[in-house]
């Protein structure tokens, strides 16, 4: 069974994606902050991530950085409610798999990670 962690400060997104992805089969692992969420990668082979570029403390770039520095390549998905072109510049420099302007539709979020972690087509 395949792992995602979902990374967000906000609480309603992490359930809203933990049903959706539950549903589809993978086990779902859920952090509210940038420590919470690298102890996760550490302790589990998570196969995906979602994340939330704005949270307080640690924001996504930086913990994006801290997964690329451990040398995984894991597919990185990225949330944000803001506009920004120099942050997604740098986000694709570091390797995301794809980014999703808030509010998502739930229905591309679920099709464009089954592609990823599945080769199903969308």
């Amino acid at each position: 069974m395949k792992k995602i962690l979902i990374v967000d400060d906000q609480k309603g997104i992490r359930l809203l994606l933990n049903e959706v992805f539950s549903r589809e089969g993978y086990q779902v692992h859920q952090a509210a902050n940038g420590v919470e969420a690298l102890k996760l990668i550490e302790r589990e082979a998570i196969d995906c991530v979602m994340l939330d570029m704005k949270i307080p403390g640690m924001d996504g770039i930086e913990i994006l950085k801290r997964i690329r520095e451990k040398d995984l390549q894991m597919p990185v998905f990225m949330m944000t409610a803001f506009e920004g072109d120099d942050i997604l510049v740098e986000a694709n420099q570091l390797g995301i798999a794809k980014y999703f302007r808030k509010p998502f539709n739930i229905l591309e979020v679920r099709d464009e990670v089954n592609t990823v972690l599945n080769g199903l087509l969308s």
